[in-house]
């Protein structure tokens, strides 16, 4: 049997359908990843438009707070950059910072000194740890949220006395202050506070809100909200809305950059270490077994070309180019010795095979070329191992013409 009978193309590489059998699974779970991921993105987007927004309508915008507070004589302003909230600091301006925590911390600096000394009030809604520090010193949050959502005042400030239970659950605070007004206790931690100011008339005042249910379109009507949030956003002829936004580099210095693993929220770093546990897990699954190969008997009968074939795509999945260059030509000089008169002992001698092959043939007078073909190094890809084949088999077929 010669080489003629396995073509060199089908054992170098695979069919289409073989490899897409193969690939299939790995496609397609890559597929529901990616339509999940956009699904979840998009789901996403579309509940965060608008939030805290005084323009917005949107369930979670705060545009019936505005037009409420309009009615009484308030007018409403939206800024989004620091420059602009620093100079609305004013005794008869009302702040409101949408989302202290995506300031930087000098962003968050520069915004204390522009409020301390006047005689405006401050409201932050929301702030975490240390977001909080840094705009309202002398406040801690604590790391655990309420787990009730709707509280009862229990404090004496009037608004939120005439307010009563609202929806204020959410952060809660701490404060060294001992003038400090703490409403809305979750397990005696105040999710409100309101901090007495130093201003030139001594009404200026710093308001720390827990949650911010109180000002959303789709939950102002609940409870209380509606009387707390205008009480606490309509004690100023002007109220200014500060919604703070990531392009703003106002008062950014370099202790605020940051690097890239810096920014990544902790559950992308758990998820990093579930897909690495995940893949470790599959290459063990994949690999290959230890130890060495045991041989056995086949319990029936193999057609030789599916034999070749098999080893073929073996040594292929193995990229075992040397293995299947050296069986090709051990092979070879086995069935070339007889056809030139030497014995099967010497048939892997090179000094005994190629002179008896020069002598043979007629068209290969090149010792040299015999042996680099016979006993050559490995080919080095597999285009040079399936033309190393033809050539093997080439030789074969002329030692055997008559």
């Amino acid at each position: 049997m010669t080489t003629e009978a396995t073509p060199p193309s089908t054992a170098a590489s695979p069919s289409a359908r073989q490899v897409w059998t193969r690939t299939r699974g790995i496609a397609l779970a890559f597929v529901v990843l990616l339509a999940a991921a956009v699904a979840i993105a998009t789901i996403r987007s579309d509940a965060r438009h608008g939030t805290l927004d005084p323009r917005s309508a949107d369930r979670q915008g705060s545009r019936a707070v505005a037009e409420l507070l309009a009615d009484r004589g308030v007018d409403t302003s939206v800024v989004t950059t620091l420059d602009e909230a620093r100079a609305a600091a004013d005794a008869d301006t009302t702040l409101l910072v949408a989302a202290p925590d995506l300031l930087t911390p000098g962003q968050q600096r520069a915004l204390r000194t522009a409020t301390t000394g006047t005689a405006g009030r401050t409201v932050l809604v929301a702030p975490g740890s240390p977001s909080v520090e840094r705009l309202a010193p002398g406040v801690t949050a604590d790391p655990a949220n309420s787990l009730d959502s709707t509280l009862s005042p229990d404090c004496a400030l009037p608004a939120a006395r005439r307010a009563g239970t609202a929806e204020t659950g959410g952060m809660r605070y701490t404060t060294t202050h001992l003038d400090a007004d703490e409403c809305y206790p979750s397990d005696r931690l105040a999710t409100l506070l309101r901090i007495p100011g130093t201003g030139g008339d001594g009404t200026g005042d710093t308001v720390v809100i827990g949650a911010p249910d109180i000002l959303f379109n789709d939950r102002l009507d609940e409870q209380g909200n509606a009387s707390l949030a205008l009480q606490l956003l309509g004690s100023r002829p002007h109220l200014v809305w500060y919604l703070p936004t990531l392009s703003d580099t106002a008062a950014a210095d370099e202790d605020d950059q940051r690097g890239f693993f810096d920014l990544l929220p902790s559950g992308w770093l758990w998820g990093t270490l579930q897909l690495f546990i995940a893949a470790a897990v599959a290459a063990l699954w994949r690999a290959r077994r230890l130890g060495p190969l045991v041989p056995e008997n086949l319990p029936v009968a193999i057609r030789a070309s599916e034999t070749v074939e098999g080893r073929a795509r073996l040594y292929r999945k193995a990229n075992a180019r040397d293995r299947a260059a050296t069986a090709l030509r051990s092979t070879t000089r086995i069935r070339l010795a007889p056809l030139v008169g030497v014995p099967l002992t010497q048939a892997h001698t090179p000094e005994a095979l190629l002179p008896a092959l020069s002598a043979h043939l007629h068209r290969h007078g090149d010792g040299q070329t015999l042996h680099t073909l016979l006993f050559g190094p490995p080919p080095g890809d597999d285009a040079a191992l399936v033309s190393l084949a033809d050539q093997l088999d080439a030789l074969e077929r002329e030692v055997r013409r008559p």
